[in-house]
C-alpha cells in the first residue's frame, strides 16, 4: 500500500497561498497550474531574479521576518524556503557600529600612474593604513580592507600564481561573486603580469560545475590558464581541462596564498594589456572586451574631470564586479582617486533595496551608481516603516546608466524620495558601454534631469527628433545622457556612414583614450565595428544642443536586470527542444516598465495541438533556458508553423515578430483562397462539395461587402473634406449603421439606456473583430473619441477619418506607462468628451475574452469619471482575424450600467478592472482566454 504523504504544514499553506497570489497578479496560467510545495521557482514557476525578489519581500512581510539574502539565489522549491520561515529573525534596521572617519585628501597623485599597479603600490607605500573599502554583509557588519592589506594579500596570490607557471600576459579567469577574495584575486594576476577575466559568477555553490559549463565558451576564447573561484571548485580541475584546453588549474584564493617564495615583479607600462571584459550573458559568440591600463586610467581621469571628483567623496555601490558599472566605474575609480567606497552584494540589494539608501545614509556617500531597474525597485518594493529616518542629503550624484533610461523612472523616484532628502539635481542619467571601457557622456553638474519630448510620428516616420509643442499630445519622451566625456568624441551617422545633423537618428560613434584595443581574439567581430578610427556602440541616437539622447539598441541584445543576453543563443537553445521546429524560434526584449528593465520573450513554433504536449514543451523550454543562461524566460508562446515571419531568403524576422507579438497578432496563416479552392475541387467526393460551397458563398458574400465598403466610404470620406467635425461625425454614424444594414448584420441593443450624450464616460468593450469600431461608433453618442493604435494613423484614408473625427492613437506597446498619452486621454475627459477604449488592447484569432489591461481603470480613478461596460457579440463570426472572407451574422451589444469609482487608488483600478471583465465575460459569449498559447481554436 502506498505510503499517504503528510498533510502540508500551516506555514506551507500560507506560503502556497502567497505564490499562488504572486502568480495571479502576473496572469501566469500555467505557472499557477504547477504551484506545489516541490515546484520549481525557475523551471515550473518562471520566477525569475526580479520576481524572486517581489515573492521573497511579500514572504518576509506576511510572516514579519526577514530571511537570509543568499536564499533568495539558492531557493530551488518552495520547499527550500519553509525551514528559513520557522528559524527567521524578526525585520530590523542595519545598525552600523563602526565609526566611518571623514579621511583626510591624500598625497598620493595617481595622475603620474601609468598603470593600475603603479596606483595601488603608490597608496600602499605612502599610506598603507588608508581606508579602501568596506566590505558589507547582510547583517550590516563591515570588513574594512585598507591599501596596505590589499597590496599585501594581493602580492601573496601573484605569487601563488607564479608558482603555478602563470607567465605575463597569460589570461586567469575569476568566477568569484562579491567577496573578499575577488579584490586580492584581481590585482593578485596583475601583480603577476597577468591577464584578470572577471566572469559572471554562480550564486549556488551547488551548482558550480553547471555554471562553469555554461562560461566554457568564454574560457576557451580566453585561453584562460588559471580559474579561481571558491572552495567548491576542486572537483572541476579535472572535468573543466575537457572543455579547455589551455587551463592548467582551477584554484581558490586560499590555494594561492599559501605559497611564500620569491618574488620578481613584472614591469608594466601604459600600453600594456589590463582587463578582458566579457558582457555578462555573452555565452553565444563570446566577445570579450580588450582594454589596456591606459585605456582603464584615461576613463577613470576623465570621470574625474567631468564630475569633479573631491577629496570628500564617498562611495557606495551594490554592481556586479563582473560588471564594467560596478567594477571600473565604481570599484577602480574609488581606488584611484583614493576615496573610500562600500561594497555591498547584488543580492543583499535585489532582497532589501533600502540597505542601498542606508548605506548611503550611514556613510554619507556622494556617489553611488546603478542601473534603471534599480531605481525602479527602490521606488515599487521600499516601503515606508523601513526607511523611516533615512537622509539622502548626502547624496551628490546617482549615476543612472547601463541600460535604456525611462521619464517615468526617473520622475517617480524623484517623487519618492525627495521627501528623504534626494535632491532633483543629484540624479544624473549616464551613457556609456564596455567598448569605451565604461563611461562615454555625462550631463552637465547642478541641473535637472533633461528629458525631451518629441513628435511620435515624426519619430518612428522620419527618423527625426522633432520638439512638442507644449500642447501636443502625440509625444515620446527620452532622457538626456549629456555631452562626451573630456578628451572624447562622439557623432551620429547613417548607414552610410555620413554625418547627420542635429535632431536625426542615427547610429553613434565614438573615438577617444578609453576605446578598446578590440575583441580579444575575434578580427572578425573588431573589423565590423571600427570605421576610420572610429567605434561604432551598435545603439541608436540623435543630437540636440550637443548632448546624446539614446533612443535604442541598433544591436539585438536583450538587456534584463542589467544583464545581457544574446537571442541568437536563447533561440538556438530552443530550437533543440522536442516539439519545437527548428529555425523557427525567435527571443527578444519587450519594455517592462513596471520593473525598469526588459522581458525576456520567446517565440517557438510547433506542430503539436494536443494542450498537454503543448505544456510539456513550454516546460522544457523553460526549463532548458534556465539551465543554460541561468535565468527563466518572462514568457513562453507556442505558435503553429509559418507564424514566424521570414524574410524573403529566408531569414527570421526578429523585430517584426517582436511587432506582432505585441499587437497580439501571431496567429496562424492560411492559405490563399483561390488555391484553398483548387485544392477543394481535386479533392472531390460529396463532403467537399458542401465546404466548396459554403466556400464560394462566402467569397461572393466578400465580394458583395467589399464593393458596398468602398461605394458608401468614399463619398463619406470626401465629404469630411468639407463639413465641420459635428456634421462629419452625425455623417460618420450614418455611415456605420448603413453600412451593417447593407451587410445583413443586424444590430440589437440591450441596455441603450446607459449612454449618457451629456457626461463624460469611459466606455469599454471587448475586442473580437475590425468591425467592432464600425458597429460602436454607429450606436455610441456621436461625441464619442475612439482610442486606436498608433499604426492605424499610417492608412491614407483611415487616417483621415481619425483626425477629422477627433479620435486618439496611442501606442500600443506601452500606453499603460506612458505618461503623455494618458495626460492626453486625461485631458480630452476634462473638456468633457466621452471615450471607447479596448481593455484587451487588441484581439487575435483565438476567440475568449484576453486579459484587460489597466490603462482606463487607473483614468476612471484618476478622473473620478464613470466605466460603462460594453459586451459585442458576432462580429468575430462576420470577419474573423486571419481571414479573407466575409459573412454575415447577426451582432448583439450588451450596455451595462456605468460604475463609479469609488476611491483615487491602485486597488480601486483593479478592482474596476475585475469587475468590468466579470460583466462583459458574462454578455460577450465566449470564454475567458488564456494567452500563454496562440495556437488556434478549431472551428
Amino acid at each position: 500500500m502506498k505510503k499517504q504523504a503528510p498533510a502540508p504544514s500551516k506555514t506551507e499553506l500560507q506560503v502556497l497561498h502567497i505564490v499562488k497570489d504572486f502568480l495571479n497578479e502576473l496572469e501566469s496560467e500555467r505557472a499557477l497550474r504547477a504551484v506545489a510545495i516541490d515546484a520549481s521557482l525557475e523551471k515550473d514557476l518562471g520566477i525569475g531574479s526580479l520576481e524572486r525578489a517581489e515573492l521573497f519581500h511579500r514572504i518576509e512581510k506576511a510572516f514579519v521576518i526577514q530571511l537570509p539574502d543568499q536564499l533568495i539565489a539558492e531557493a530551488e522549491s518552495i520547499r527550500d524556503i519553509i525551514p528559513f520561515i520557522d528559524d527567521a529573525n524578526p525585520p530590523g534596521r542595519i545598525h552600523y557600529h563602526e565609526f566611518f572617519p571623514t579621511l583626510d585628501e591624500s598625497i598620493v597623485d595617481p595622475s603620474q600612474c601609468a598603470t593600475l599597479v603603479d596606483v595601488l603600490i603608490k597608496y600602499a607605500e605612502h599610506e598603507p593604513s588608508r581606508i579602501h573599502l568596506y566590505l558589507q554583509d547582510e547583517q550590516g557588519k563591515e570588513k574594512i580592507i585598507r591599501y596596505g592589506q590589499l597590496y599585501e594579500k594581493a602580492l601573496k596570490a601573484a605569487k601563488g600564481l607564479r608558482q603555478l607557471g602563470l607567465e605575463p600576459r597569460q589570461t586567469v579567469a575569476i568566477m568569484l561573486p562579491t567577496c573578499e577574495a575577488f579584490f586580492y584575486a584581481f590585482f593578485g594576476v596583475l601583480l603577476a603580469g597577468g591577464l584578470p577575466v572577471p566572469i559572471y559568477p554562480p550564486f549556488r555553490p551547488d551548482r558550480i560545475e553547471e555554471y562553469a559549463k555554461r562560461e566554457a565558451k568564454i574560457l576557451r576564447n580566453a585561453e584562460v590558464r588559471i580559474l579561481i573561484s571558491f572552495d567548491e571548485v576542486q572537483i572541476l580541475n579535472r572535468i573543466l581541462r575537457n572543455f579547455i584546453p589551455t587551463l592548467k588549474a582551477v584554484v581558490t584564493i586560499d590555494n594561492l596564498m599559501t605559497v611564500d617564495a620569491p618574488f620578481a615583479e613584472t614591469l608594466l607600462s601604459g600600453p600594456d594589456n589590463a582587463l578582458i571584459q566579457y558582457t555578462s550573458g555573452s555565452t553565444g559568440d563570446p566577445k570579450g572586451v580588450l582594454l589596456t591600463h591606459y585605456n582603464l586610467l584615461s576613463n577613470i581621469r576623465s570621470i574625474g574631470e567631468a564630475i569633479n571628483i573631491k577629496p570628500t567623496d564617498v562611495t557606495v555601490s551594490w554592481l556586479p564586479l563582473y560588471h564594467d558599472m560596478g567594477l571600473i566605474g565604481s570599484w577602480l575609480g574609488s581606488l584611484y582617486f583614493g576615496i573610500p567606497i562600500t561594497i555591498l552584494s547584488p543580492l543583499s540589494f535585489l532582497n532589501h533595496p533600502e540597505r542601498w539608501l542606508w548605506a548611503i545614509h550611514y556613510h554619507r556617500a556622494t556617489l553611488s551608481a546603478g542601473p534603471n531597474f534599480a531605481y525602479e525597485l527602490c521606488v515599487s518594493k521600499i516601503e515606508d516603516p523601513v526607511i523611516e529616518g533615512l537622509d539622502l542629503s548626502s547624496w551628490r550624484l546617482a549615476f543612472n546608466g547601463a541600460e535604456a533610461i525611462y521619464p517615468k523612472t526617473v520622475r517617480n523616484f524623484l517623487r519618492r524620495f525627495g521627501p528623504y532628502g534626494f535632491k532633483a539635481e543629484s540624479l544624473y542619467p549616464v551613457y556609456g558601454l564596455a567598448e569605451s571601457s565604461v563611461a562615454l557622456t555625462f550631463p552637465p553638474l547642478n541641473r535637472h534631469v533633461r528629458i525631451d519630448r518629441i513628435n511620435r510620428d515624426h519619430f518612428n516616420h522620419e527618423q527625426v527628433a522633432t520638439p512638442c509643442d507644449s500642447a501636443e499630445r502625440n509625444c515620446i519622451e527620452f532622457v538626456s545622457c549629456g555631452k562626451a566625456l573630456p578628451h572624447h568624441e562622439i557623432r551620429i551617422v547613417n548607414e552610410q556612414g555620413a554625418v547627420l545633423k542635429d535632431r536625426a537618428i542615427g547610429t553613434l560613434q565614438f573615438k577617444g583614450p578609453s576605446a578598446m584595443q578590440g575583441y580579444y581574439r575575434h578580427p572578425k567581430a573588431t573589423k565590423a565595428i571600427h570605421h576610420d578610427g572610429w567605434w561604432e556602440s551598435g545603439d541608436l541616437a540623435y543630437r540636440a544642443d550637443e548632448e546624446i539622447f539614446i533612443t535604442g539598441r541598433k544591436k539585438d541584445i536583450i538587456v534584463k536586470a542589467g544583464r545581457n543576453l544574446y537571442p541568437q543563443e536563447i533561440e538556438e537553445i530552443t530550437g533543440q527542444i522536442k516539439g519545437v521546429r527548428k529555425g523557427c524560434v525567435v527571443a527578444f526584449g519587450a519594455v517592462n516598465l513596471k520593473h525598469g528593465t526588459e522581458q525576456l520573450i520567446v517565440i517557438a513554433e510547433t506542430r503539436e495541438q494536443r494542450l498537454q504536449q503543448q505544456e510539456k514543451i513550454i516546460n522544457d523550454i523553460i526549463e532548458t533556458i534556465t539551465t543554460s543562461i541561468g535565468d527563466p524566460p518572462d514568457r513562453v508562446v507556442l505558435v503553429p508553423p509559418k507564424s514566424i515571419p521570414k524574410t524573403s531568403s529566408g531569414k527570421l524576422q526578429r523585430s517584426n515578430t517582436k511587432d506582432l507579438y505585441l499587437q497580439g497578432r501571431l496567429t496562424k496563416k492560411v492559405t490563399p483562397s483561390w488555391l484553398q479552392f483548387v485544392k477543394l475541387f481535386l479533392l472531390g467526393g460529396g463532403k467537399s462539395i458542401s465546404r466548396v460551397a459554403a466556400k464560394l458563398f462566402r467569397t461572393i458574400y466578400t465580394v458583395y461587402v467589399l464593393l458596398i465598403i468602398i461605394i458608401t466610404m468614399l463619398p463619406t470620406w470626401l465629404a469630411l473634406w468639407f463639413l465641420p467635425q459635428h456634421s462629419a461625425r452625425v455623417i460618420s454614424k450614418f455611415w456605420a449603421r448603413t453600412l451593417l444594414r447593407l451587410m445583413g448584420c443586424p444590430v440589437t441593443i440591450k441596455g441603450a439606456k446607459h449612454l449618457h450624450k451629456n457626461q463624460s464616460t469611459i466606455y469599454v468593450s471587448n475586442h473580437m473583430s475590425y468591425l467592432d469600431t464600425v458597429v460602436l461608433s454607429g450606436i455610441l453618442p456621436a461625441g464619442v473619441l475612439i482610442v486606436g493604435k498608433k499604426e492605424l494613423a499610417k492608412a491614407p484614408i483611415i487616417k483621415k477619418f481619425i483626425t477629422k473625427l477627433g479620435h486618439l492613437t496611442v501606442e500600443r506597446a506601452d500606453f499603460l506607462e506612458s505618461m503623455s498619452d494618458t495626460n492626453f486621454i486625461l485631458t480630452k475627459l476634462i473638456e468633457g468628451n466621452s471615450i471607447l477604449l479596448f481593455p484587451e488592447g487588441t484581439f487575435s484569432y483565438a476567440a475568449g475574452l484576453r486579459p484587460f489591461k489597466l490603462g482606463a481603470f487607473k483614468i476612471a480613478t484618476e478622473t473620478g469619471y464613470p466605466i460603462c461596460p460594453i459586451a459585442i457579440r458576432g462580429t468575430r463570426q462576420i470577419f474573423r482575424s486571419s481571414r479573407l472572407f466575409f459573412r454575415p451574422h447577426a451582432i448583439h451589444l450588451w450596455i451595462g450600467k456605468p460604475i463609479h469609482p469609488r476611491s483615487r487608488d491602485w486597488r480601486e483600478a483593479t478592482r474596476l478592472k475585475t469587475v468590468t471583465r466579470i460583466e462583459i465575460a458574462k454578455h460577450c459569449g465566449e470564454n475567458v482566454l488564456d494567452m500563454v498559447s496562440t495556437l488556434p481554436v478549431t472551428e
